[in-house]
Order: C-alpha cells, then sequence, then structure tokens
C-alpha cells in the first residue's frame, strides 16, 4: 500500500535532490505519504549511511520531529509495522517522558524539544544523518529554534547533515529566502564547541575553518499529490443568542449526514476534551449513531483508546477530535468532516508573565487542512459550523508560537547554547524584545541567569542554570528539584512536577456529595494545594486507580495512573544528577520552601482576607482560586496563574496551585530582592504628613510600620506641593508678594544686564519648601511670615533695582503715584480717571524707559475712555471730543 502513496511520483527527484543540495523544502498535501515515507526513502536509497573511506560505511539517523506527541507516537508505529519491525528497534520514538528507542535505531520520530536538548548535550549530533520538519506550517515554538540551531551546526561542524522541512501548506518564498541565508549565530556554535575546523558525523576534521563553512545550497520539491474532492458546507448566520451549543450543532450536522444518505466515517473537530465528551453524548442520543462506533481523540487519553481512534473497523465510525488530527494523522475512510472552527490556542501575556490557553477561532488555513481529511480516499463533504461571512473575517494563519509563548525554557536553552545576543540569533520571527526580556527576568528570578553590567551581553548563564537543563522540565520545576537536594526532599520534589505534567489530577466542579467525600478523606485545608494533590494520588494508588473509587471523590483516574511512570521518570533523571531519592518522611514547611524557590516569580499577597483578590510581585493582579486550600493565608506562591474567559469578550486571571509562605522565608532565601523604602506622603483630611516604611519582595508589599518624625525635606516637598496647587494657602502669601515676583520676573527680562535671578517654578517650589521645613502639619506653616523672606531672594542692591526699575507705584509730573500692576504675558499697567493725568504730556516709562505702562483712562464714574501707551496722542486727537461729551454728563467736574 505504501508505495502506491503519491509521494512516490516524486521518490527518484527527491533522492536526487537530497544527494545534491543539504537543504530541502518539500510541499506535500495532506494524506500524500510524506510523514511516514519520507523517512524510509531516505533509508532505502542510503542516505543515512556516511562513508570514511575504503569501504568503511556507517549507519547513521533519521529524526523526524513532530509537533505533538501523539503523532509522535502513532507515526512511529506505523513505519514500524510497515517495515516489519518490533517499534524500539529500527523504528522507535522519544518524547519528552518517555524514549521507546535503541541503540539498533534508525528512523526516530521525536517531538521537536527532545531534539534541542540533544543538541545542547553532544552540539554536533553524532549518529544523525538526515533531520525531518515535518508539519512545519503550525510554526510551534521548538520547531523554529531547532530548525534555526540544526542550520547554525550544518554551517559549522556538519556540513554532511541532510536538511528535510515538509508541510501540505507552507509559504515556501519566504522559508527558501530563511534556508538560504548564513546564519549570524553560527560563529558562536563553533564557539561554543570550540572546535577548529569543520568535522563529519564521525567527529573527523576536515580542515576547514567553521567560519568560512557557506550555507548549502536550497531545493524545492513539490508533490501534488491525489486527493478527492470535498463539497463544504456553512452554517446559516446567526447571532451569539441564537445558536445551541457547539456539540449540539455537530450532532445535528451528523444527523442530516447520515439521513440523506451519506457514506464512511465521520470526523468532529472540538476544541478540547470537555467539548468532546459532550459531543460523544450529543450523538449517541441520537437515533442515527445506532451501528457507529464513537471514539474521543485527544493528547490526554491513554495509548490504548488513541490507538483505537485511529484503527480500522468493520463497522462505520465517528472520531470526535482536538485539532490533534489536524495534521500528520491520516484516519482512513473519512468522508465528513464536522468542524466546530474553534481550538484551545495557547498564548503568552508578557506584560503579566502569565500564560493563556483559551478557546479561539482557527484560521483559514487550519480549517483548510482540516477540510481535506474528507477527500482522503474519496470525495467528501465538510460542514463548518460558521457562516461563509464569518470565514472571510478570520486571519488567514495563525500566528507563530514564538510570537505567543512562554520563551523561559527556550531562552534558557540558548543561553546554554552559547547565543548571548538573543537579538542576534538567527530568528525566522524575532519573538519582541519584550517577551525576551520577560523570559530573562524569570531565569534571573530563579538564578539560571545572571545580569551582565554591561549592556551586551543582557545575561549569562550561570552553573544552576545549566544544571537545571537535565531537567525536561519548565525551569520553575527544574528549580524546584534542585532545591529539593539541599532541602532533603527530592522524591516529593519530583512527585509533585510529576502531579502538575498531565491533565488536572482532581475535577474542579464536582456534585456536593462528592466534594464532601472528598474533604473528609483528603480535607479541605492544607499548607499547599500540592498537599492536596499529592494525599489524592496516594489515595487513588491505594484503590489501584479503580475508575469509581476514585469517581466517588472527583480524581480522574487515568491521570492519576500517568503519574507514576513520570515520578520514576523524574527520579531516575535527579540520581542521574546526583541527587539523593531516598524517601523521607519531611515537615510540609520543608516542601513548602521547596515550591516557594521554584516560583519565587508568583509570591501573592492577599489584598484583604474578605476577598480573593492578590497582588503578585512584578505588579500583575489576579484572583485566587476558590477551590484552593490555602484560602486564609495571607501570603501565597501560586504554580498555576491562567485565564479563563467570560461571555463578551472578558477574562479573569485565576490563581491555583497555592502555597502558604512566610515573609521570614523570603528573606531567609531571598534577601537579595527585600527591598525597604519609605513612602511619604500627605493625608488631606488630616492635612498632615505621615510616613511609613514598607518593605518588599520584588515589588510586592510584605509590611508598613509608620515613622516619625517623617523625613523632613519630603515633608517639606509635600507641603510645598499642596501650596502650589491651591489646596493649602499661606496666609502671608497674598497679592503683594505675586505682584513683587512678577516685577521681578518681567525686569530680568526687559533688562538682562542686571542679572537678576528670577523665580520661576523650580524656585517657588524652594522657596516655599523652605518655609515649611521642620513643619508636618498645615497648621504650623499657615501663619509663618514669608514676605521678607521671598524678597531675601535677592541682595539689598538687586532689590533697589526692582524698586527703580519695575516700580510698585509711579511717579508722575504731577505729583500723582498710581500703582502699576504687572503680568507675566500682558504689558504692565496703570488706572487713573482723566483730571489725575492733568499736566501730564508723556506716557510714563519703566526700566530704563524701554517699557511703557499701558495708561487705563477712567472717566469719573471709574470707568475707562481710553487705553493708550500713547498719552501724548490722547490729548491731542481724543481729549477734546471726551471733553465736550464729559462736561455734559459731569458739569460739577473740573475740565480743562
Amino acid at each position: 500500500m505504501a508505495d502506491r502513496l503519491p509521494i512516490y511520483e516524486i521518490e527518484e527527484d527527491l533522492v536526487a535532490r537530497l544527494r545534491d543540495h543539504g537543504r530541502l523544502i518539500l510541499s506535500a498535501p495532506t494524506g500524500s505519504g510524506k510523514s511516514t515515507q519520507v523517512p524510509q526513502i531516505l533509508l532505502k536509497h542510503g542516505l543515512l549511511e556516511s562513508s570514511r573511506g575504503q569501504g568503511d560505511v556507517r549507519a547513521g539517523q533519521v529524526v523526524v520531529l513532530q509537533p505533538r506527541r501523539l503523532a509522535t507516537r502513532l507515526l512511529a508505529a506505523r513505519v514500524a509495522e510497515e517495515l516489519g519491525v518490533p517499534l524500539g528497534r529500527a523504528v522507535g520514538y522519544q518524547i519528552r517522558f518517555e524514549n521507546v528507542t535503541s541503540r539498533d535505531t534508525r528512523i526516530r520520530f521525536v517531538t521537536e524539544g527532545v531534539l534541542l536538548r540533544q543538541m545542547i548535550e553532544n552540539a554536533d549530533l553524532p549518529g544523525i544523518a538526515a533531520l525531518v520538519f515535518d508539519e512545519f506550517h503550525e510554526r510551534h515554538l521548538y520547531g523554529d529554534i531547532t530548525l534555526a540551531r540544526a542550520l547554525d551546526i550544518q554551517e559549522t561542524t556538519r556540513p554532511d547533515l541532510k536538511i528535510i522541512v515538509m508541510s501540505a501548506t507552507i509559504e515556501a518564498e519566504g522559508l527558501k529566502r530563511y534556508l538560504a541565508s548564513h546564519g549570524t549565530s553560527s560563529s558562536r556554535v563553533a564557539e561554543t564547541l570550540g572546535e577548529t575546523g569543520l568535522q563529519n558525523s564521525q567527529g573527523e576534521s576536515n580542515g576547514q575553518s567553521p567560519l568560512k563553512s557557506a550555507a548549502p545550497k536550497v531545493s524545492f520539491l513539490e508533490s501534488s499529490g491525489r486527493t478527492y474532492p470535498v463539497d463544504v458546507h456553512y452554517a446559516a448566520a446567526a447571532s451569539y443568542e441564537q445558536r445551541s451549543p457547539v456539540w449540539e450543532q455537530a450532532a445535528e450536522a451528523f444527523a442530516h449526514f447520515v439521513q440523506t444518505g451519506g457514506q464512511g466515517d465521520v470526523l468532529v473537530f472540538m476544541p478540547g476534551a470537555y467539548e468532546i465528551s459532550q459531543t460523544l453524548e450529543a450523538i449517541r442520543a441520537r437515533k442515527e449513531s445506532k451501528g457507529f462506533r464513537l471514539l474521543p481523540l485527544h493528547g490526554e487519553l491513554n495509548p490504548k483508546d488513541q490507538d483505537a481512534a485511529v484503527a480500522r473497523y468493520e463497522q462505520r465510525k465517528v472520531v470526535v477530535a482536538t485539532n490533534v488530527a489536524e495534521t500528520s494523522l491520516t484516519i482512513d475512510g473519512i468522508r465528513l468532516v464536522i468542524d466546530s472552527g474553534l481550538a484551545r490556542i495557547p498564548r503568552f501575556d508578557p506584560y503579566r508573565g502569565i500564560n493563556t490557553l483559551l478557546i479561539e477561532k482557527i484560521s483559514q488555513a487550519s480549517a483548510d487542512q482540516r477540510t481535506g481529511r474528507a477527500g482522503r480516499t474519496a470525495p467528501g463533504e465538510c460542514c463548518r459550523l460558521w457562516s461563509e461571512l464569518e470565514h472571510r473575517d478570520r486571519p488567514a494563519q495563525e500566528k507563530p508560537e514564538v510570537q505567543r509563548l512562554d520563551l523561559a525554557e527556550v531562552v534558557l536553552t540558548l543561553k546554554a547554547a552559547g547565543i548571548e545576543d538573543l537579538n542576534s540569533f538567527r530568528w525566522l520571527e524575532h519573538p519582541g524584545n519584550q517577551r525576551l526580556a520577560s523570559a530573562e527576568d524569570l531565569l534571573v528570578d530563579l538564578g539560571a541567569l545572571v545580569k551582565s553590567e554591561e549592556q551586551q551581553p543582557a545575561s549569562t548563564i550561570t552553573e544552576l542554570g545549566r544544571r537545571m537543563l537535565a531537567f525536561p522540565l519548565h525551569p520553575r520545576y527544574a528549580r524546584m528539584l534542585l532545591a529539593a537536594e539541599e532541602l532533603g526532599c527530592v522524591q516529593a520534589a519530583c512527585l509533585i512536577a510529576a502531579l502538575t505534567q498531565g491533565r488536572d489530577l482532581l475535577v474542579r466542579k464536582v456534585d456536593s456529595h462528592s466534594k464532601d467525600k472528598r474533604e473528609d478523606t483528603l480535607g479541605d485545608k492544607a499548607a499547599s494545594d500540592f498537599l492536596i494533590l499529592m494525599r489524592a494520588w496516594n489515595f487513588a494508588a491505594q484503590q489501584n486507580f479503580q475508575l469509581e473509587a476514585c469517581k466517588q471523590l472527583g480524581i480522574h483516574a487515568t491521570a492519576a495512573r500517568q503519574v507514576g511512570p513520570l515520578l520514576q521518570q523524574f527520579l531516575r533523571i535527579a540520581e542521574r544528577e546526583g541527587l539523593d531519592v531516598t524517601p523521607r518522611d519531611v515537615p510540609d514547611e520543608v516542601l513548602q520552601k521547596c515550591l516557594l524557590i521554584g516560583f519565587s516569580d508568583r509570591v501573592a499577597r492577599r489584598l484583604d482576607l474578605g476577598t480573593l483578590r492578590c497582588e503578585l510581585v512584578h505588579g500583575r493582579r489576579g484572583d485566587l482560586a476558590r477551590e484552593s486550600a490555602v484560602r486564609h493565608s495571607p501570603l501565597i506562591a501560586v504554580a498555576e496563574i491562567r485565564e479563563v474567559g467570560r461571555h463578551g469578550g472578558e477574562t479573569n486571571t485565576i490563581l491555583s496551585l497555592a502555597t502558604e509562605v512566610r515573609q521570614a522565608w523570603l528573606e531567609e532565601l531571598f534577601p537579595q530582592d527585600i527591598g525597604r523604602t519609605v513612602e511619604v506622603y500627605f493625608d488631606a483630611q488630616a492635612r498632615r504628613v505621615y510616613a511609613k516604611e514598607l518593605r518588599q519582595f520584588r515589588g510586592l508589599q510584605l509590611d508598613a510600620k509608620g515613622v516619625e518624625p517623617p523625613p523632613l525635606d519630603q515633608s517639606a516637598a509635600l507641603l510645598a506641593e499642596e501650596i502650589i496647587a491651591g489646596r493649602l494657602e499661606l496666609n502671608d502669601w497674598d497679592h503683594g508678594i505675586e505682584q513683587w515676583i512678577t516685577r521681578l520676573n518681567c525686569l530680568t527680562k526687559w533688562c538682562p544686564e542686571f542679572e537678576l535671578p528670577p523665580i520661576d517654578a523650580e524656585a517657588r517650589r524652594s522657596l516655599i519648601g523652605e518655609f515649611c521645613h521642620g513643619a508636618f502639619t498645615y497648621k504650623e506653616i499657615k501663619d509663618r511670615p514669608v514676605k521678607q523672606a521671598v524678597k531675601e531672594w535677592l541682595n539689598p542692591r538687586q532689590r533697589q533695582m526692582v524698586d527703580d526699575h519695575a516700580p510698585e507705584r509711579l511717579k508722575l509730573s504731577n505729583g500723582k503715584t498710581p500703582k502699576v500692576i504687572y503680568s507675566a504675558s500682558e504689558p504692565p499697567h496703570t488706572s487713573l480717571r482723566i483730571q489725575e493725568l492733568y499736566e501730564v504730556t508723556e506716557t510714563p516709562k519703566i526700566a530704563r524707559g524701554r517699557v511703557p505702562v499701558l495708561l487705563h483712562i477712567l472717566t469719573p464714574n471709574m470707568r475707562p475712555v481710553q487705553i493708550t501707551q500713547d498719552l501724548a496722542g490722547f490729548w491731542r486727537e481724543h481729549y477734546p471730543r471726551v471733553k465736550s461729551e464729559m462736561q455734559r454728563k459731569y458739569p460739577k467736574h473740573e475740565w480743562r
């Protein structure tokens, strides 16, 4: 059957291209056989052999990178079956916590992170002849990073390495340019390896400098495949309120398919295990499901149930799957695809440092991938449970994971590989400076990196960071396991790590009976939610993971059963790394400290014990989960932060898997992160300055105590701020003071040669601060004399200049002395009645005669009749008319 697959139509061309080119892009549609047959073609045609000369040929290995664990295992099993060999011998697989390979393995299917770790341990990849990146269009984080590292290795120490990038739908031009470029980080690979020349897969130098290696040529090959047409049907447009649950819509589409004589098997795409369960129930309730085998398929199932979903049967079947069935896996016989158009898509929020896993609409490309599953062996149908109008509004492609996931583990791996400057790494798409900085900050918090005092490199890996890489876990859990060695609780810490790697052990929502029984058996209070989980797992183990016994307490029996092998895996790694794994009874306090060390970046303080609201380090916030056993603890560390979607697009940040911590432990374990600051503030109601000393852990307030007296300088500055803002008044600071300051400031502009110091906003603040110095309350300052102090801003000679050239009053030729009003934005002015200006023929001037005073000339009843800076012109041109009018109106006044 395999040799009839479409991929064999290009077999000869594929082999020829690989013999001549080190890098190949292969585009082949779903169902063409590329995932299973390309590795076999490499093996069959000797492309995995390397010659050492004189007939000495050594067998190499092809490593096929898959983005999902389920596909990795099933593809390996399929290839082993086709070759007629036991799984684990010539064909094997390796995922994060499972290694089914041997010395004889020639075709090895792996998840992407596995190979990246191997590149750190032995960067020239001995024994590996070819790397195949399958389903690369999905742009998984580790796929991007591993490809970049593979290109660097090929350009430096392994020019003989073959690299194949495969996909059903791929943006070929951009990828071609990327593969054809010479990496900027290649030299760092050579420096890390300490090599002086290129080596072949057996480690023999060819005498060439790694810095002179050119990028191998890139070839592109496309297989047209043999797919059948698929009719796509869309749902009618409807408002959100009018739609029934998506599983009911799927069941309705299935029933319609059967009623209209549809043939073959059915594949339904749903976003998660819960929706899959609901869909199976909804279809089972339909009479049309009679005679069908109903099967779930998702990553949380045990291998037996996963195998059942892809097996062949005499009877028809309905497989309800997550997006694990979207690529790589081919389920034979599918004639109808029912697509919910939804998936659980992981994202990372760099501003809050949390991962989110929300149900979102899939892209158009993903929808096309799903549709193709119905045209594998015959014409098919696809029923999309959304409208055609909605489809046009969907994004063409999903964002690459490198732009939306937590980068901490990848950054640590790159630092270990010698990539000091992350910006110089050959990113296919740069993740953004903010996200890289967030990952580095977390690793610094964990002690895995140390910040450099110089700007570049930003951080370097520590010995502790290198030790953390030995554990195939998120850096937080790796740090916790290393801390467990010091605290003597390695076995318990390994169990904690194992409990958190798969599906949730405890059902979050249980009925009252199960809840009561759970609390009676496990307790509802503990120093950590992990202690409750440990009790639950021990109970399940004692019951031999029996389904009914676990169900009564709301324990996932399957999840509990999967913990044991993980625990043994972690214990073996810990023992290999020299940790003491001897079982011990340890106090809760020891485990709490261990968890605190691993999750120090997630320490949180309850804002008040009356609510579940919490504030975390680095300025984040969230709500403690209601089911937490540490609801009454004021200070906690949380292992899980998730966003839960609500209707209307709102989200709620939930903190779970919490552990009670004590302030003394923070001071003991992280003394360098404890800060003490004095906060000085003005209480508007008391009209008084107060101060308190705050003790903080990475910006999170731990406690506060009053400081008496408050710091003098800061108290004066706060009182001054209140005065300047107009919320407090100084009784002696009147209009006369403001006019004197304005006179000074105007004169500094009019006569700069005087070199007078103006009182600007900063100087005003300083002056008022001086008046307030030594005081803490408004009562102490409100009646303080300030006039003389303000004028002492100038020396006596300077004050005389102000009085002479910006006088408070004018001295007119007729003996009158009117007051001058000064303004920062308008000319100085004075107001006089006409009679008071008799015998004054010229406009008065100040500032060495440079500034004419604006005259407001008033009638006897003090209303302006003229505003002018040309008094002579007024007498000559306007006064005769004014005099005539005023004489009639005010006959008793003197008119000259």
